[in-house]
């Protein structure tokens, strides 16, 4: 066989593909890159949206906000100190875009104006924080990005 321009040419395009082809079969099949949805019922969500406008409405209308702040021993939440806080109840949703598996709700009733997400409990990183109460009957709805 003669071994000329064109016979190498085309066994390095066919070497090439072979190599790319190799990679993106590893990745399709690995778990370790796998490709997850931002959430599992999207569309049932997204049918919620008004409401959720209208409780994010409600939290930005309170003259002291909930504030939500990273600190040493995790994730403190505080409620405004002249709501009562035994009618304080709802729901912490932490989730983590880069893994779903990671997210996790934590319902709650208040012994105080504060709650603590232990730091333990979370892997550093971004947390996207949902706090979804309710005060009287009221729904109330806050969201914050924090890095931990």
């Amino acid at each position: 066989m003669k071994f000329n321009w064109g016979t190498g040419i085309v066994t390095a395009f066919a070497l090439f593909m072979g190599f790319i082809l190799f990679f993106v079969f590893r990745v399709q099949s690995d778990s370790k890159y796998d490709n997850e949805l931002v959430v599992e019922e999207y569309y049932k969500q997204e049918r919620t949206l008004q409401a959720q406008l209208d409780k994010e409405q409600n939290a930005a209308g309170l003259e002291h906000k909930v504030l939500i702040v990273n600190q040493g021993g995790g994730i403190a939440i505080s409620f405004p100190e002249e709501l009562d806080y035994k009618k304080i109840k709802g729901k912490v949703s932490l989730y983590r875009p880069s893994d779903q598996k990671l997210d996790f709700e934590v319902p709650f009733s208040l012994s105080g104006h504060h709650l603590l997400i232990p730091k333990s409990d979370l892997a550093g990183g971004r947390w996207d924080i949902t706090v979804d109460w309710q005060y009287d009957n009221k729904g109330y709805l806050v969201r914050q990005v924090l890095t931990l």
